[in-house]
């Protein structure tokens, strides 16, 4: 029993092959794909450099400070930090060999909420080396 749908199967085949054909035009399409250039959309820009002053490294490697004034600005160092740059600035003392003391000072009239939320914000960077400075100012004299 022969496996052809035709009337005699005897007879030469009159229909073209077109498996080679799509094998060849799939090649030449992979390598016309291959071939063109990557299209890059790069716009060059030369940026000013500041040369004059050097980025400084916030972080003194013995001691830093952190200290809240009275209308509730946290300063890392004497110069103002938001949330986000304190806990980078903390996450560096952390890592380093050995950890540099920690000084924290709060003014006496700083809001209780701000001082709660920087002292949590170091307790979640892990710092170890933290002390409380100027305690003294916190006394009633009567």
């Amino acid at each position: 029993m022969a496996m052809g749908g035709g009337k005699e199967d005897d007879g030469p085949m009159m229909e073209m092959n077109m498996t080679p054909l799509i094998d060849v035009l799939l090649v030449l399409l992979i390598m016309f794909i291959i071939t063109i250039p990557i299209q890059t959309h790069a716009v060059k820009v030369d940026l000013p450099v500041n040369s004059k002053n050097p980025p400084q490294n916030p972080i003194d490697p013995e001691k830093n400070k952190i200290s809240i004034d009275a209308s509730g600005t946290v300063a890392w160092n004497g110069s103002p930090v938001d949330e986000v740059t304190l806990r980078q600035y903390l996450d560096q003392t952390a890592g380093m060999n050995p950890e540099p003391e920690l000084h924290f000072q709060p003014d006496p009239q700083a809001r209780y909420e701000v001082v709660d939320r920087t002292l949590a914000v170091v307790k979640r960077s892990s710092i170890t080396k933290l002390g409380f400075i100027g305690n003294e100012q916190y006394r009633n004299d009567f």
